[in-house]
């Protein structure tokens, strides 16, 4: 159900908490940082304020964010235990549709990825296709550390502008 942004300005935190939470994969506690912020003039206004959160949270918060995603085409996929957002969004991409050698190849990507950086590899699936996913791999697997950290934030912000477009009334 879709609210109005006058509506989220006047639940009580732990209601706002409970609608804004999934907004960001398995982390409430940016809707709980952020809730005090209120009132928002728009949903524009309130992702902001979501990003700042997220932008001034500690280096270690920032990482459990990230590790708070699954892998795509992982164990969770495959066993249908994603969160009802992830696997839309997944499907959306056309991965759950691959054949079994294209999920080796998704497998041995995320692996060589968790391998070099220690997290997941974050993309925001609902803006790209399998194709575009692989080759992001393949590119991102050339970047440091710190540079994979802000590129993956990038796309969990894109993921939670997607999210709060499905939540909050324009």
């Amino acid at each position: 159900m879709r609210r109005s942004i006058v509506e989220l300005n006047g639940l009580a935190e732990a209601d706002f908490v409970r609608v804004i939470g999934p907004v960001f994969e398995h982390s409430p506690w940016i809707a709980a940082a952020t809730a005090a912020r209120r009132p928002f003039a728009d949903a524009s206004q309130l992702l902001g304020a979501l990003r700042d959160t997220v932008r001034n949270a500690s280096a270690k918060q920032q990482l459990d964010l990230i590790c708070a995603h699954p892998d795509l085409v992982g164990r969770m996929a495959l066993a249908g235990t994603l969160t009802a957002a992830s696997t839309r969004e997944q499907a959306a991409a056309g991965l759950d549709q691959l054949t079994p050698e294209e999920v080796a190849l998704f497998r041995r990507q995320n692996h060589a990825y968790r391998q070099k950086f220690g997290f997941p590899f974050v993309i925001c699936a609902r803006l790209n296709k399998k194709e575009a996913i692989l080759a992001g791999f393949e590119r991102r697997l050339q970047n440091s550390r710190e540079e994979e950290i802000r590129a993956a934030l990038e796309e969990i912000f894109k993921i939670a502008a997607l999210r709060l477009r499905d939540v909050v009334e324009d």
